[in-house]
C-alpha cells in the first residue's frame, strides 16, 4: 500500500485551500473585535510588543470541540 504523487499533490492542495481560508477568514475577522477579547493580554514597551491571546484560545477551543463532537455525532 503506497502513497501515490497524485494522491500527494491531491492532499497538499486542500491543505492549501484550508491555509488560504484560514487566510481569509483572519483578514476579514481581524477588522471586528474577535481576536481582542478579554482576557487576551497584551503589552509591551517602546520598540516592542508581546500578545498573548488566551480568552480567544479558549473560545476557539470551545467552537472546534463543538464542530467536531458534531461531526462525529453525524457520522454514526
Amino acid at each position: 500500500m503506497g502513497f501515490e504523487p497524485q494522491q500527494l499533490g491531491k492532499w497538499l492542495v486542500a491543505i492549501g485551500a484550508v491555509i488560504i481560508g484560514v487566510g481569509l477568514l483572519t483578514m476579514l475577522l481581524g477588522k471586528t473585535s474577535l481576536f481582542r477579547l478579554p482576557g487576551d493580554f497584551d503589552f509591551g514597551g517602546k520598540n516592542w510588543r508581546v500578545y498573548i491571546p488566551l480568552g480567544t484560545s479558549v473560545v476557539l477551543s470551545i467552537l472546534l470541540t463543538l464542530v467536531f463532537w458534531l461531526l462525529r455525532y453525524f457520522r454514526r
